[in-house]
């Protein structure tokens, strides 16, 4: 045990001094009470090629203009493999061949058969888990834990749920006569790549249409990888395309006349150029763009409950999600004891390798976005905002950030207003319900909150008045592939998951 350092003791609820003990005035150092030895997972194993090609059509082909980007391991700076870099031929060279497997083969399948492909992907993602979530880790920085046991697990279900529903529509929509629209164009971010993808590609194959997808230019591997998959699981040709690339790509595929619906998820800035490219077309589209989460706590919540709940909510994904629970609302009676477990509980997390089973916050996806961070974080002081980080030792190389919190702060500034996307948190007091209600809601976004109460009679009042998509009571980021997700205002149009998520795959009749 480490040595303990000596503080002034007084009630934080009422300033009147505590009982006296042996132990009375002496406070823990934390961050060297336990000292864990490394446990990385062994990446020996996982092959990753040195260059990959787009998946067209069933096979990996190379890109038409012969351009190639490089994907980076976050962690170490080191470049893991070279992607093709799509352009508008590849992009129509890929929509052709889901068009065809449309008209030929995939729309005229049965429910039944559809969901035996689905049903097998779901397995073989099982199957190569450990590979997958290892993959994930290496390029996108996030922790081998949540890799492990979020992301892949969860990939895997959205595959099993809708490969249920796939001989079922007739029950999802009761008296009318669903069909698939036809070629689906889908853009997924960097912060979820397998996910994310699963949450498009699943409900699109269950109800008939075939997918042109492009995954982050960050993070490629594992949807290529799961091209790999659907090669094994012999999936006909042309259903599943993955067409490689940056911005251009993308925006390739909103605008390729072949594409009959889009689903985006990133930024909202570019959900709104999407949203107007689309404008007067016949193409029906989702976004799931930006947040800047609320998190309500009150005075009878169970206080350390609601800080394991808070560490959850924004600092275990490095607020790398865009339902984080970024902006902290807490009641102003347990304010202080409430920052101040929050503040020795985050000298307790490890920031460091994410291929350490043992850490806590890995690395920031790209140099981009750790960029990013660090503006935002002088941003923050420049305002006057009182800042704490966390005193763990940084790596030498790779792009880490220590977990932050901002306390100090007021509805203009810009910490509170916009989306970092970064293991930042700022602090809010208030007095009333109705206070933090119009605190939560004082924002463009609108995509995911949480309310920590002993009450439910308040869950229930205050969550039908906060203006979001998803509400989580006493807990956060929680996620089921039967619920549907999404926001409103500025964070999107449209639900994905759940029975929702079959609507924008269908036409009724």
């Amino acid at each position: 045990m480490s040595e303990t350092k000596e503080k002034t003791s007084a009630d934080a609820t009422n300033g009147s001094p505590k009982p006296t003990s042996p132990n009375a005035d002496l406070k823990l150092d934390f961050a060297s009470f336990w000292e864990y030895s490394s446990a990385p997972e062994s990446s020996d194993f996982v092959e990753i090629n040195e260059k990959y090609n787009h998946f067209i059509n069933g096979e990996f082909v190379e890109p038409e203009k012969g351009r190639y980007m490089k994907s980076i391991n976050p962690a170490s700076e080191e470049i893991l493999t070279e992607f093709a870099e799509g352009t508008s031929e590849d992009v129509d060279k890929a929509v052709q061949a889901a068009r065809k497997a449309y008209n030929k083969t995939w729309s005229k399948l049965s429910g039944r058969e559809r969901g035996k492909y689905l049903y097998r992907i779901a397995r073989m993602i099982q199957e190569r888990s450990r590979e997958l979530a290892i993959t994930e880790t290496m390029d996108g920085g996030k922790p081998i834990r949540e890799s492990r046991d979020v992301d892949v697990p969860l990939a895997a279900a959205h595959f099993f749920y809708y490969a249920g529903w796939a001989d079922k529509l007739e029950y999802a929509f009761p008296g009318r006569k669903p069909e698939p629209l036809g070629v689906c164009g889908q853009i997924i971010p960097w912060n979820f790549p397998l996910l994310m993808l699963a949450w498009k590609i699943a409900p699109a194959l269950a109800t008939g249409n075939t997918v042109v997808l492009k995954p982050a230019e960050t993070t490629p591997i594992t949807a290529l990888k799961f091209a790999e998959i659907c090669s094994d699981a012999g999936l006909p040709d042309g259903v599943v395309n993955i067409v490689t690339g940056a911005g251009q790509t993308g925006s390739a595929i909103v605008n390729h006349q072949g594409v009959d619906k889009i689903a985006f998820t990133g930024s909202t800035e570019v959900g709104k150029i999407i949203q107007k490219s689309l404008a007067g077309t016949y193409k029906k589209y989702t976004l799931e763009l930006g947040g800047k989460g609320p998190n309500i706590v009150f005075e009878d919540a169970p206080i350390d409950q609601t800080v394991e709940g808070i560490i959850n909510a924004i600092f275990f994904n490095q607020g790398h999600v865009c339902c984080a629970g970024s902006r902290l609302l807490i009641q102003e009676g347990i304010s202080e004891r409430l920052i101040q477990k929050l503040k020795d509980r985050m000298e307790t997390l490890i920031v460091g390798d994410p291929l350490d089973k043992n850490t806590d916050i890995g690395a920031i996806n790209s140099k981009a976005q750790f960029e990013k961070i660090n503006e935002y974080l002088e941003i923050g002081v420049n305002e006057g905002a009182e800042i704490y980080q966390s005193k763990c030792d940084l790596p030498e190389n790779g792009y880490f950030c220590r977990p932050t919190i901002f306390t100090g702060v007021g509805q203009s500034n810009r910490i509170v207003r916009e989306e970092i996307f970064g293991p930042v948190l700022t602090i809010q007091t208030f007095r009333t319900p109705d206070e933090a209600i119009e605190k939560a809601n004082n924002t463009p976004y609108g995509l995911a909150s949480g309310i920590w109460t002993d009450k439910g009679s308040k869950i229930f009042k205050v969550g039908q008045k906060v203006r979001s998509g998803v509400m989580w009571s006493n807990t956060y980021n929680k996620f089921d592939p039967t619920s549907p997700f999404g926001g409103y205002k500025e964070s999107g149009i449209g639900r994905e998951g759940g029975l929702h998520g079959l609507y924008p795959y269908v036409k009724l009749n």
